[in-house]
């Protein structure tokens, strides 16, 4: 069963990344966000294809994975896709469903519509991004 708007609009702002966001500049981003489900084992994005969605889990989880090698799990709540999108470069990794997936995907343009109408997104998008190379700067120092 699809997800109403309201639904979607509880589902993004309990999500992290759109905290502090008013509730009508949410519901424009759920007008925005289809639902995207995905079975066990799926391949919600695929590496070196050049990416034009993002996504948002909003249940079960999901493997990042990178020349064969899982390097991180995400799920409810963490986002992905995001590099590709901003840089229209290839994805540097593949993400695959674990179980039913389900998530709420953003289409590049759509993403870059919300990024420019709420600077705090694009914020939050960047406080992550900037852990998540910390995380990878450190893991290669020891």
């Amino acid at each position: 069963m699809p997800l109403t708007r309201d639904r979607k609009t509880e589902l993004i702002a309990a999500t992290p990344l759109f905290e502090g966001i008013a509730e009508d500049d949410l519901d424009g981003i759920a007008d925005r966000a289809v639902e995207a489900e995905y079975p066990a084992g799926a391949v919600i994005v695929r590496e070196g294809e050049i990416g034009t969605g993002f996504f948002v889990v909003v249940s079960g989880t999901a493997r990042v994975v990178r020349d064969g090698r899982t390097i991180a799990r995400v799920g409810p709540g963490e986002f992905f896709g995001e590099l590709s999108v901003l840089d229209g470069g290839p994805r540097n990794a593949q993400v695959v469903a674990d179980e039913p997936t389900v998530c709420i995907a953003l289409a590049s343009w759509e993403l870059e519509a919300v990024i420019m109408e709420q600077p705090r997104v694009a914020l939050a998008m960047l406080r992550v991004l900037a852990a998540r190379l910390r995380n990878v700067t450190e893991a290669h120092r020891h």
